[in-house]
């Protein structure tokens, strides 16, 4: 079945799926566990709509093209057209829900691209390579800059982060996005993920929380 955007409720959103626009390393303690130097400007890539899959019953990985690693990440549902660097009026207008998600990454595969200097779409962009819960109505998200995220595996915590601890937080990164790339109703904002990432095996049982939001029980197909 499709992926289709929807509501915790099961209210479908009927925006179609656009991009995934994403940060890469927004929290300094993920950034120094692969030894990789920590931003001093947004790292920005885009993932396609087409590797997005529900989190819902379960998701699969690939088995043979080395370590796939989960990063948990707070998604922001796009739901109104932001170009050119809107203002934060304009961002916080336009969010439309809130979702845990998981960014997988062929860790393997991009370790060798990174080191001959290659882009990392093939180790970011795989077929289910983007893991998306039901979201939260946006308005229901009081304060942007904290928004906890965490993810269990078979009962224990392996990521428990909050937005409070981005290098750039939520509304300037759309804002940044935004001045580069048109975001149109459907696009997904992944904003990066907290320290603790690691590889994830086929029966691994997940808990995913938008913390006091939303929590979602899956497993590895």
């Amino acid at each position: 079945m499709s992926y289709q955007h929807q509501y915790i409720d099961g209210t479908r959103i009927h925006f179609p799926l656009g991009k995934v626009v994403c940060i890469g390393r927004n929290y300094a303690e993920h950034a120094k566990e692969l030894n990789n130097p920590v931003p001093t400007e947004p790292l920005l890539f885009i993932k396609p709509g087409s590797c997005v899959v529900g989190l819902d019953g379960g998701f699969s990985i690939p088995d043979d093209r080395g370590s796939v690693h989960y990063e948990a990440e707070i998604a922001v549902l796009i739901g109104k057209p932001l170009s050119r660097t809107p203002n934060e009026e304009e961002v916080l207008d336009a969010i439309s829900g809130f979702a845990p998600a998981l960014d997988l990454t062929l860790r393997d595969v991009q370790s060798k691209l990174k080191d001959k200097g290659h882009p990392w779409e093939i180790a970011k962009s795989f077929d289910g390579a983007c893991v998306l819960a039901p979201f939260v109505p946006g308005d229901t998200v009081a304060d942007l800059t904290a928004i906890g995220i965490r993810l269990t595996i078979n009962g224990e915590v392996r990521q428990d982060g909050s937005s409070a601890e981005m290098i750039f937080p939520i509304v300037p990164v759309i804002q940044e996005m935004a001045g580069h790339f048109n975001l149109q109703p459907g696009d997904v904002i992944l904003t990066g993920t907290p320290a603790g990432v690691g590889p994830l095996n086929k029966g691994d049982e997940l808990v995913l929380d938008l913390v006091g939001h939303s929590s979602f029980a899956s497993r590895v197909l």
